[in-house]
């Protein structure tokens, strides 16, 4: 995907507290681990949040040490295939190009499974837009000279605007607009954070967006965004993006790690493959993060002090 520059923060008081009350009790035999575990943390919030989950826990029940590399989706799989990072517990199948799905087959990077939430990627437009413009309960509304000119920006001219996100995610935006023959330019805010501040001051000024979002997030909730269904593509848009010509798909999000983790540590390496993180888990864990500010290390922690239950069976 798809969440996003944001700055977390880690490492609070409060979160070992938690952890001591939420994990002391695992056995001897449960520590021990030497080798550091080095996991891909994307810029978007749910994925700042499952990483530390997987820290806190790792740490806290088999002893290693754990590294967070921020790395962007497109280096991250290479970095899997030599073992420079260990794993990735957020993948979106959408995003996921040939080119990296070659190193699964090539054996050098491991599908570890479903993660246990669905994201949909899509164009979503603030509430006011669709209360000036009914006519965008259908895509097809877009095309209307009127709807263009109230998305236009000063950057974009006479053309409307889509605004994109960071720039290096895999997204269609560009294609689809080509190959829908819509007469918009796309635009990257740069991050999550950007985008939402781009949101709040539009809303404010009464003007329109329509912008590359995703569901599950706090944000569609907090600030009312609205789906515009796209047309289903007549290609698959991973492998021919430039031709991609509709919407994105829905997503069942999975896990994967380098092969060389299972020789580096056995046991790291059956813990990702047992991880879940549900949609329930990702909508319960996102406002406390993204609409009220606090860090996702927190959250994470107070996550697991309350799901002993759930977690404790990934360590069998």
């Amino acid at each position: 995907m798809g969440l996003r520059n944001k700055k977390f923060a880690i490492g609070l008081v409060s979160v070992g507290a938690l952890l001591l009350a939420a994990c002391g009790g695992s056995d001897g035999d449960s520590a021990g681990g030497t080798e550091t575990i080095r996991i891909a943390r994307n810029n978007w919030t749910a994925s700042a949040i499952e990483v530390e989950v997987v820290k806190q826990l790792i740490e806290a029940n088999l002893g290693n040490p754990v590294e967070i590399v921020d790395i962007d989706e497109n280096a991250m799989i290479p970095g899997m295939s030599t073992g420079d990072i260990d794993a990735n517990v957020e993948v979106w199948p959408s995003g996921f190009t040939p080119d990296e799905q070659a190193f699964v087959d090539d054996g050098s990077v491991v599908n570890m499974g479903e993660l246990g939430a669905i994201g949909k990627i899509g164009w979503f437009v603030t509430p006011n837009a669709l209360e000036q413009f009914p006519q965008l309960s259908s895509w097809e509304g877009l095309k209307d000279p009127e709807v263009v000119k109230a998305f236009a920006t000063a950057a974009t001219g006479a053309q409307g605007r889509v605004l994109g996100m960071d720039p290096s995610f895999s997204q269609y935006e560009e294609p689809i607009v080509k190959n829908l023959k819509l007469d918009f330019k796309v635009q990257y805010s740069g991050s999550e954070a950007a985008t939402q501040a781009e949101i709040i001051a539009a809303t404010e000024a009464g003007k329109p967006v329509i912008m590359y979002y995703w569901m599950p997030s706090a944000a569609v909730g907090k600030y009312g965004l609205k789906n515009i269904v796209l047309p289903k593509p007549t290609v698959d848009c991973a492998a021919e993006t430039d031709k991609c010509d509709g919407d994105y798909p829905e997503d069942v999000l999975f896990k994967v790690a380098s092969a060389k983790l299972e020789a580096k540590d056995a046991k790291v390496f059956n813990f990702f493959k047992k991880f879940k993180f549900t949609t329930e888990d990702q909508l319960s864990t996102l406002g406390p993060v993204e609409i009220d500010g606090r860090p996702a290390s927190e959250i994470a922690a107070e996550w697991i002090a309350a799901n002993e239950a759930t977690w404790s069976e990934w360590f069998k």
